[in-house]
């Protein structure tokens, strides 16, 4: 008598997208579905040649499109990517590799979605298993450090689109291994009928598309914005509740975490800076923390000032040694019309205030300048300098220094809501 042994195929599957599932909506059952995911690969390798064409299918769909999701997520945003890396650097103490940090998201992010792609368009599809399971194997390795040591607070699997916490990170990447498994025991049975120079140009055709796809989001900002502040948001928070903002800060020597009640911290100690980088906040009472915080000189919260003035252009500089003459000619320009059309002109900057002081001197036009967390400021614009508009708290538009003319074109065609009396 036979036994139904392609049963094992669909079952295995079935589970394997139930613990995905569980481990997103329930996360208190986590070393439930650990264990029954490591039972899903012992039986998947157990009962590897039953899983039949249509099986194999369905595994080749999934996993690649969830490297489709991932690679797409981060590509539309690989500035994000470039700062998760050199947080992973630092932790790692391989600073030496943070000149290659973009170079090396942007490729990153592309073998995802070549691997992605060409699963699910059954391009290359050995090439691709083979990818896969290297990624795969690099990517479950880190996220279990993450998860056991706390390395990194958010690895960034999925860009800024989805938050994850480490364990759920970790036991993401269990479930796509479960599902890569049966291709990577079956990787004779993936055939294609095109030439193999038909599919290398198939793919090499995917590779500069993406590719594109990366350099146009690094230069002109995401495509689509998955961060807090995209354009049509209303960012300005109101509430009768006092709120308080803890702020929690990492060694990079020592990896000894700190926490402070904003803004009760040595903000503008740049010895201080350079030796302690922000993790995560929490916030008690009020309404929902924005991310951002702006103090003035003399350590002074105006970040309520910020998002409650009309026609405001405000540009934001995590590091304004970064900035070259050419921008510098861009942003004078861009500040002088600004002004002559009747926008109020502020900085928003992590740069030292003796460093701003500096360049103050040589550039007269960066007059009001505030300060602000580096991380926080490089979610509001990615790139380098940037320039946001904010009318009374909602995000009008914003570009990067690539697109300043862009800007120029907009303010001076814009109409401006009428000065109140």
């Amino acid at each position: 008598m036979k036994t139904n042994k392609p049963a094992v195929s669909w079952i295995s599957i079935a589970v394997a997208v139930a613990s995905a599932i569980g481990i997103a909506f329930i996360p208190e059952y986590r070393l439930w579905f650990l264990a029954v995911l490591l039972l899903n690969i012992a039986i998947s390798i157990v009962f590897r040649k039953s899983y039949h064409k249509e099986a194999l299918v369905i595994c080749r769909l999934l996993v690649g499109g969830l490297f489709i999701f991932s690679s797409f997520t981060k590509g539309v945003d690989p500035l994000g990517t470039k700062y998760k890396m050199l947080d992973y650097f630092a932790a790692y103490h391989i600073e030496w590799l943070n000149s290659l940090a973009l170079v090396l998201a942007v490729l990153m992010i592309l073998a995802e979605f070549l691997v992605g792609i060409c699963l699910v368009t059954n391009v290359c599809p050995h090439i691709a298993v083979i990818g896969g399971a290297i990624l795969m194997l690099f990517f479950t390795i880190t996220t279990l450090f993450d998860a056991l040591f706390d390395v990194v607070p958010d690895c960034g699997c999925f860009g800024t689109a989805v938050k994850m916490s480490n364990w759920q990170t970790f036991y993401k990447n269990l479930v796509i291994d479960a599902v890569l498994l049966p291709l990577i025991l079956n990787f004779k049975a993936l055939k294609n009928r095109l030439t193999w120079r038909g599919q290398v140009l198939i793919g090499f055709v995917y590779a500069i598309l993406f590719t594109g796809f990366e350099i146009y989001n690094y230069r002109h900002l995401p495509l689509v914005d998955f961060m807090s502040w995209k354009v049509g948001k209303q960012m300005k928070q109101t509430s009768d509740q006092e709120q308080q903002i803890y702020l929690m800060f990492k060694n990079k020597e020592t990896g000894k975490t700190q926490e402070y009640l904003s803004p009760n911290y040595p903000w503008n100690d740049s010895v201080w800076m350079s030796q302690w980088e922000f993790v995560d906040q929490r916030v008690v009472g009020g309404a929902d923390y924005l991310g951002f915080s702006a103090l003035d000189q003399d350590g002074d919260e105006v970040t309520e000032m910020i998002l409650s003035t009309e026609d405001l252009l405000m540009f934001t500089s995590h590091d304004m040694s970064a900035i070259t003459e050419k921008e510098w000619d861009k942003i004078k320009s861009l500040t002088e019309l600004a002004e002559k059309n009747g926008y109020y002109v502020v900085w928003v900057t992590a740069t030292p205030q003796d460093r701003v002081a500096e360049y103050q001197e040589f550039y007269p036009f960066v007059s009001e300048v505030y300060y602000g967390d580096e991380l926080e400021i490089k979610t509001i614009v990615r790139f380098n300098p940037g320039v946001i508009l904010l009318d009374d708290g909602l995000v009008v538009d914003k570009w990067s220094a690539i697109d300043f003319d862009k800007a120029s074109r907009s303010l001076a065609s814009r109409d401006k809501r009428p000065a109140s009396n």
